[in-house]
């Protein structure tokens, strides 16, 4: 392999770890809906979230022939997206790129200005001996970040607060009724949200108006989209330390240097 061709494969693997947490993200926001009984019945659970302020995650993605992954972590949203993910690529075009690089799983750090992914020694051979990628969530917003406009937002989704937000913004949200999740008695809450394509969110809710599960179905335009993501210990203490800085590449610097090439 050359030198260019390498570059463009870190490159390339760079814009996958991106889109990977997007699609581990996604939503699609908009206005909330009219003072009707759901509506007030998902003000509690905003509420709740909210005083909350952080959880664990467990999520599934599957995203046409692009991906499959398994996200594992806690995550805080008080102020700002804070956290840690161990993400492994489970299948799809994105963790055969991953596999060429040596690993199917990296760590994934959230900051309030920044997202880092760390992508393991084979990728660090290639970028000067950094193992991390660095993600300023301005840079993903511009028209050649890479991830599309609106990423950075979507990045900062995986938290349940947004969920229901989501579901607050559905004009046909209804309650589907009781069911047991994971040994839990809750409220299976359900919606439509409008965007570039039909996505369906579901909730499940406990009694003290808190998620357990969160069920996303749509489109996309490698085929479709199905999360599942499942919170618990709500108020767990979470941190993420900021990576050494001689031992990160940062993602428009790659790039620059993938245009360069």
């Amino acid at each position: 392999m050359t030198r260019t061709t390498a570059r463009r494969t870190v490159v390339r693997t760079a814009v996958a770890a991106a889109l990977a947490c997007v699609a581990a993200c996604t939503s699609t926001d908009g206005s909330t809906g009219s003072a009707d009984p759901s509506t007030r019945s998902l003000r509690a659970v905003e509420r709740a979230v909210g005083r909350a302020g952080s959880a664990r995650v467990e999520a599934t993605t599957v995203m046409g022939r692009e991906l499959s992954l398994d996200a594992v972590g806690a995550l805080g949203w008080r102020d700002g997206l804070t956290g840690t993910l161990t993400i492994t690529y489970t299948g799809g075009t994105t963790a055969e790129t991953m596999r060429r690089l040596g690993t199917t799983a990296m760590e994934a750090r959230y900051l309030s200005d920044a997202y880092y992914a760390r992508l393991g020694d084979r990728f660090a051979d290639r970028v000067g001996g950094r193992h991390w990628i660095r993600y300023v969530y301005a840079d993903l917003e511009e028209p050649g970040g890479g991830a599309g406009a609106g990423s950075a937002d979507r990045m900062r989704d995986t938290t349940p607060h947004r969920a229901v937000q989501r579901l607050l913004a559905a004009d046909d949200v209804r309650e589907v009724g009781e069911e047991t999740t994971r040994g839990r008695r809750t409220t299976h809450w359900s919606g439509t949200v409008g965007g570039t394509t039909e996505q369906t969110v579901d909730l499940w809710v406990d009694d003290r108006d808190l998620p357990v599960k969160e069920v996303e179905r749509g489109r996309t335009e490698t085929g479709r989209l199905t999360r599942t993501a499942y919170y618990s210990d709500y108020g767990v203490a979470v941190s993420a330390k900021r990576p050494p800085a001689d031992d990160t590449a940062d993602f428009a610097d790659l790039l620059q240097a993938r245009d360069n090439g």
